[in-house]
């Protein structure tokens, strides 16, 4: 019995594709200990991603690390678990699911520092229209949740991508400029948040969060899939994340030996 399909349904595979985003509630729930101390191994050794998202003289820390997978075995369990690489395939409407990386972001009590409106979709070097991310909340998050706009990721022009902290643009091309969804009368999505819920949304979904202004740390691990659809793209510099070396040419397939297959066929 596939037990994904009481997860996501067929009324939210179609909200996720209609808005881009839906909330899957304690879809990582029996992970989230051990997500918790794998965090915590990551912040301890970080990766050679690491940033450190606040300026000198800003209050509170917001630290962020990605493609830790293979070394911290908490990561790589979540990322293979049946439940969750169907719950993707059944948003994606894709038969293969395939891992593109793990993300961890911490904003610490006190943190004003806001994740950008973004698009993660302009940062890769992957396209297609059948992607996913989860972002799971590994404390209970009110106003440090995650926010979205419905229906970006079907724009028909992506938005630019810039450098969090110095807002420069990290690629030239013919992008839409960041908006402010606030300001210009967007439909926002955003959910209060228990450990182990999880916002799933598209690569293209237009997306970002508030500063941490509670008592406690907001911990948030991420998992990135491309589907059927998904082949390398060319972009104009390096991307992020960078993976120098990947070895593969425009319209390929990711690489099975760096971005596992964790369901369908390899």
């Amino acid at each position: 019995m596939d037990h994904t399909k009481n997860i996501v349904t067929p009324e939210i595979a179609d909200d996720f594709a209609r808005d881009g985003a839906v909330v899957l509630r304690g879809l990582f729930a029996p992970h989230v200990e051990d997500l918790r101390d794998g965090v915590a191994h990551n912040m301890i050794a970080p990766g050679p991603h690491a940033a450190e998202n606040t300026v000198t003289g800003e209050a509170g820390r917001f630290f962020d690390d990605y493609v830790n997978w293979h070394r911290i075995p908490p990561f790589e369990a979540v990322a293979r678990d049946p439940i969750i690489a169907g719950a993707a395939a059944a948003l994606m409407r894709s038969e293969r699911v395939q891992l593109f990386h793990d993300h961890v972001l911490v904003k610490e009590p006190g943190t004003a520092r806001a994740t950008p409106w973004h698009q993660d979709g302009p940062y890769y070097f992957v396209g297609g229209r059948q992607t996913v991310s989860f972002w799971v909340p590994l404390d209970p998050v009110r106003d440090a949740t995650l926010r979205l706009v419905a229906g970006s990721h079907l724009w028909d022009r992506p938005v630019l991508p810039t450098r969090w902290l110095s807002e420069e643009a990290f690629f030239p091309g013919d992008y839409r400029p960041v908006p402010d969804p606030d300001a210009e009368g967007m439909r926002v999505l955003e959910w209060e948040m228990a450990p182990g819920d999880a916002v799933a949304f598209s690569f293209d979904t237009l997306h970002g969060a508030r500063g941490n202004v509670a008592e406690r740390r907001r911990r948030a691990f991420s998992l990135r899939y491309v589907g059927d659809d998904a082949r390398v793209v060319d972009r104009p510099g390096p991307t992020s994340p960078p993976f120098p070396g990947h070895g593969m040419a425009a319209g390929e397939r990711l690489r099975e030996d760096w971005f596992p297959v964790v369901r369908g066929a390899a």
